[in-house]
């Protein structure tokens, strides 16, 4: 699903609240079928709910597979297993095929943006996630970074994990999206299917809210 809305139309503050970051101040969230309250961002990945920000959170000064378990490393004896974690950073990489990376042990500031957006998305998953929120994310990539990235999104779906993408570049909404949720002014304008839209439809949506 992509989530599109001008500027200041409740985007980042819906996935905030979806994120468990903010409170909402009304209406009921339902994850899988029962009703959640989420007091903070554990309580969301705990549901499986992961999110990529657009300023990634990734450490430059650390290599790939650093960054992929900062913060739940796994030890063996009370030291770090790089071997285990070598091997689960590989093996996420491959499921997402991700074949760009010269090696998994290069720091995270030699990468490329899409590259980075990559293991960004592939840390996530690795926390078992059910749905991952891309906020963003071919935001000023080049042309060829933004194919790696929306190949990406591609792939989670193939895996079944849902993705909510927030955009605002149509065209690539229109290519990976199958539905759409438009809001404005902090409302729902509309959500359904991709085939409803088209972008003139999509623009009117989010200037005017009909």
């Amino acid at each position: 699903t992509a989530l599109l809305g001008d500027n200041g139309a409740g985007k980042s503050t819906l996935i905030k609240c979806i994120s468990g970051i903010y409170a909402p101040d009304q209406g009921q969230l339902f994850w899988q079928g029962r009703q959640v309250h989420l007091h903070s961002p554990k309580d969301a990945s705990d549901l499986g709910i992961a999110t990529v920000y657009q300023d990634l959170a990734l450490c430059d000064n650390l290599d790939i597979v650093a960054n992929m378990f900062l913060g739940r490393e796994i030890a063996r004896y009370w030291q770090l297993d790089e071997i285990a974690m070598e091997l689960a950073a590989k093996k996420t990489l491959q499921d997402l095929r991700v074949v760009t990376v010269r090696s998994i042990r290069q720091p995270v500031g030699s990468l490329s943006g899409g590259q980075r957006q990559s293991v960004a998305v592939a840390r996530a998953i690795m926390q078992d996630a059910k749905m991952v929120i891309l906020d963003e994310p071919t935001a000023a990539l080049g042309v060829t970074q933004t194919r790696m990235v929306l190949d990406l999104i591609a792939r989670l779906a193939e895996q079944n994990i849902a993705v909510l993408v927030i955009s605002h570049n149509l065209n690539d909404v229109m290519e990976v999206a199958d539905r759409l949720a438009v809001l404005y002014l902090g409302t729902l304008a509309a959500v359904g299917p991709k085939e409803r839209f088209d972008s003139q439809s999509v623009v009117e949506l989010m200037t005017t809210g009909a």
